[in-house]
């Protein structure tokens, strides 16, 4: 199948309600064109060097997702142009986006990561720790960014009944916390989880955006 095909197929698949952001790490830029080519306008990079490079080349139009473990000192290189940072993992990596964001006189969404898999060299907030920070912060002292929701990656497993659990976890934590510190944020919408293994089950448990990346560029080698 073709990269145009793949996505084709992914958009009958997922509800309107849940976006579709193509993975183009380590993807060529004809790779991406085609993609581009079928109005997929979501692109989603985990370094920022080569988010950078790919940004200075492609279309402007494009609305690019951070979703890697970002270095506070990388910041400043992105944030001129980034739409959404989806691995938001401590209160000193919010307040450097917020710093970078207002130098360029842009509000940049982000979006809170929390550890659900079992897997310790997976990033995020510990869900207790994420908590204190929201319930200790006051966010209206960040002018610069807009938190939209959560983001959570499940464990690297066939256990698809562990998968579903984790998701069905990180759902509730976006429950609670949209009721609770977000209630009056008409923007706190958005759940990242599912990529090209688990996005069906994420979906189902209440996912807003999938991150996919090897189904529709095919395997690296």
């Amino acid at each position: 199948m073709s990269v145009s095909s793949r996505i084709a197929f992914l958009r009958n698949k997922l509800p309107s309600n849940v976006k579709l952001i193509a993975v183009s790490k380590f993807r060529s830029v004809e790779a991406i064109m085609e993609a581009y080519e079928t109005g997929l306008r979501l692109l989603g990079e985990n370094r920022a060097q080569e988010l950078i490079a790919k940004q200075k080349v492609l279309p402007d139009d494009i609305e690019w997702h951070f979703i890697g473990s970002l270095q506070k000192n990388k910041v400043k290189d992105i944030a001129p142009f980034v739409h959404t940072i989806h691995s938001v993992d401590s209160l000193k990596l919010l307040q450097e986006i917020d710093k970078q964001a207002g130098k360029q006189l842009r509000i940049i969404h982000v979006l809170l990561e929390i550890h659900i898999a079992r897997e310790k060299s997976k990033h995020g907030f510990i869900p207790e720790e994420c908590r204190n920070m929201l319930e200790k912060e006051d966010m209206t002292a960040y002018p610069n960014i807009r938190i939209c929701g959560l983001m959570g990656m499940a464990t690297f497993t066939d256990e698809k009944e562990q998968v579903r659990k984790e998701f069905r976890s990180l759902c509730s934590f976006f429950q609670e916390f949209k009721s609770s510190f977000f209630a009056n944020c008409d923007y706190f919408t958005e759940l990242s989880m599912g990529m090209t293994d688990d996005y069906e089950i994420a979906v189902s448990e209440g996912s807003t955006m999938v991150r996919i990346g090897s189904y529709i560029f095919g395997e690296r080698y």
